[in-house]
């Protein structure tokens, strides 16, 4: 079995499951590594098929979310006020986008829903030294933001304007 074969089988697989199935169970029914897997999950959502990871393995997420790609601008003091207004607004960010000068588009997962999660980011963010991508762009930057219909991506908006983050060009 091909790369290509194995991918529509993984997502069949998927489809029909009604409990999250095992990164490990995949391999073994393959022969493949774990790793192979991991790979394949990534292709799959590149596809985009939205795959949810836990800790018991795998699931297609069949909720339908919109998504929409914003621009933003703010200081990196200023992190955790956005992150958190977005997901008290109803959304979830996903990444965080910059066009760098020399490199191109870089690209960064965040992955945030909740006020916990914005808080162990921010956290984390803060106690690695790093600098976020925002500050090689003098706080412009993307996000990918997912909502549950078009009412939610309004609100996210009006809220970040009002707090004067929403970059408007």
């Amino acid at each position: 079995m091909n790369r290509a074969q194995r991918l529509e089988a993984i997502k069949g697989i998927l489809e029909e499951a009604t409990s999250p199935v095992s990164g490990s169970y995949l391999a073994e029914l393959f022969g493949v590594s774990r790793q192979t897997i991991v790979q394949d999950i990534a292709l799959l959502r590149n596809q985009g098929f939205e795959i949810v990871s836990t800790p018991s393995g795998y699931f297609l997420d069949k909720v339908k979310k919109i998504r929409e790609i914003i621009a933003v601008r703010h200081t990196k003091e200023e992190v955790f006020d956005e992150l958190l207004a977005i997901v008290e607004a109803g959304g979830k960010v996903l990444d965080v986008m910059i066009d760098h000068p020399l490199y191109g588009e870089l690209k960064g997962s965040i992955g945030v829903a909740s006020k916990e999660e914005v808080m162990r980011f921010v956290s984390m963010l803060e106690s690695s030294g790093q600098e976020p991508l925002l500050s090689l762009t003098r706080g412009f930057h993307l996000h990918t933001i997912e909502a549950d219909n078009e009412e939610a991506l309004k609100r996210i908006k009006e809220t970040l304007r009002k707090l004067g983050f929403l970059f408007l060009g």
